[in-house]
């Protein structure tokens, strides 16, 4: 903060045109194949809408919010199937030409990523350009000099990755040892012991995946560069990280869970993340779900994910939501009970009700979030697991003080069978008259209620002692800005709920 202020007194500008060092001739293997979002010249797709420029390039454009922009000179389309190599270097050297009039593009974070594309499309194509490789080297010094420490979490190892690669690519010790100070620390703490990344989202347990495979594949390419010790550590946090991606999917690697801010179309999915580990000769290392918080039971008739852990780390909540005690289950094959992801990161009513208790599949009391969503990317009060037990990977049971400021806590329990789950929902001290379970179907999931019970394509759901009963519809997400109704089920009760799900 300091130092912004001091650059706005000092009316400070970067150096756009500095003499950059000899580049080394890398090799990498083909990676991932970008979705395309470059459909047609001066015609861009991101976060499901569309903007065609006449002329000359916005690269501040700005009416589809922040985001829109930041995936705008990200130049993640360097890397989709059908962009041609003369089309890549026209929009590399149109962006250079208006680099002093960019003001999102030019900030830390898609500078991160843009470093990461450039040089992937550089490679790739063997492309020796002086002009680009001016720019390139300069928004690498302008990225050394606003490192995220900020912000941290993905945001500080998007940083680190894009200093790795710039560091090969450049062949400069110092930006390489840069990227070493950050990664070694960074990789240590949010890659959790049972291969999760620490803000627990898939979507971007996926993206900091697709980093580190990409950082790996230089190294394998470039054999010598970095030490052999430092290279085995990157290797053993892909593989658990691998690990965890294959714990957590379902229907092998068909589907991920919408948990927290994760929405589709934004991270590789698991399937080509896995393709790409194999061409690297990695091999996912099994994992039993722990410091992550989730625990997956699975049979040939269903598999279920239930969170009994915090909601993130504590100084990193931003793409946390309202859910403790959450849970989504599959069954044959198909989404059942799900949770509805994301559409928006603007700050406003949906991405409020996104991140809020009644749009997850636990329970709210009087109408309240277990925990404080707010902001955008905020969370105030925070609930937390008091108390938990786990009997035979059968059975959970755990209790959050969420509500703790209503004078109430929330205690839910899990039973597994082969062809039946009975969840027991208790609430304990004041409210508990005015507590409601709110389940969400899957869009595919044709569900009505039949005296008092549930009725879906794949499952019979009975209640103990209901209040009351409604089916509502939601909006689940199928990308940014890109949603399909669907139904949830609001059940009131009084402080006890027995839920049984009978797989038919």
């Amino acid at each position: 903060m300091l130092r912004k202020q001091w650059r706005k007194l000092t009316k400070f500008n970067f150096n756009w045109t500095p003499v950059p060092p000899v580049t080394r001739n890398l090799k990498m293997i083909d990676g991932i194949t970008n979705d395309q979002s470059y459909p047609s010249k001066h015609t861009f797709r991101f976060l499901n809408l569309d903007q065609s420029f006449s002329g000359k390039i916005n690269w501040n454009h700005a009416a589809y919010g922040k985001l829109w922009t930041y995936n705008l000179t990200y130049f993640e389309y360097l890397e989709q199937a059908e962009i041609t190599v003369e089309e890549g270097r026209y929009l590399i050297e149109d962006f250079i030409a208006s680099i002093t009039s960019i003001k999102d593009g030019i900030e830390p974070f898609p500078t991160s990523l843009r470093i990461i594309n450039w040089v992937k499309f550089l490679v790739k194509n063997q492309l020796q350009d002086a002009k680009i490789n001016q720019s390139l080297y300069a928004q690498v010094q302008s990225l050394l000099g606003q490192l995220e420490y900020h912000l941290l979490g993905n945001h500080l190892l998007e940083n680190g990755f894009a200093l790795f690669i710039a560091g090969f690519y450049f062949e400069d010790a110092k930006i390489l040892a840069q990227a070493e100070t950050i990664l070694r620390v960074e990789l240590e703490e949010q890659i959790l012991k049972d291969g999760a990344h620490f803000e627990l989202t898939p979507m971007y347990h996926q993206l900091m995946l697709y980093r580190l495979l990409d950082c790996i594949n230089l190294v394998q390419q470039n054999p010598g560069i970095i030490k052999k010790e430092w290279e085995q550590e990157l290797r053993e946090k892909a593989q658990l990280m691998l690990g965890w991606m294959h714990k957590i999917s379902f229907n092998g690697l068909q589907a991920m869970p919408l948990l927290n801010d994760s929405t589709l179309g934004i991270a590789p999915s698991a399937e080509a993340l896995d393709t790409y580990a194999k061409a690297l000769a990695l091999t996912m290392q099994p994992v039993e779900l722990g410091e992550s918080g989730y625990r997956k039971f699975q049979n040939e008739n269903y598999e279920i994910l239930v969170d009994i852990g915090a909601i993130g780390p504590t100084y990193i909540p931003g793409h946390a939501h309202s859910d403790s005690l959450s849970f989504v289950l599959y069954a044959k094959d198909q989404a059942i009970i799900v949770d509805p992801g994301i559409s928006t990161y603007e700050k406003n009513q949906q991405r409020t009700l996104e991140r809020s208790s009644a749009y997850h599949n636990s329970v709210s009391i009087a109408g309240q979030d277990s925990s404080e969503v707010w902001g955008g990317f905020r969370v105030g009060r925070r609930a937390k697991i008091t108390a938990l037990v786990e009997r035979d990977k059968t059975e959970i049971t755990a209790t959050h003080n969420g509500y703790r400021y209503l004078g109430a806590q929330h205690q839910r329990s899990f039973h597994f069978s082969d062809r039946t789950i009975t969840i027991t929902d208790k609430v304990f001290g004041k409210k508990i008259s005015d507590s409601c379970l709110l389940l969400h179907f899957s869009p595919t999931e044709n569900i009505k209620v039949v005296e008092n019970k549930i009725i879906g394509n794949f499952v019979e759901i009975n209640f103990s002692t209901p209040v009351t009963l409604a089916l509502e519809d939601y909006h689940f997400s199928l990308g940014f800005n890109k949603t399909q109704n669907a139904t949830k089920v609001i059940i009131g009760f009084t402080q006890e709920l027995i839920t049984t799900i009978q797989l038919k």
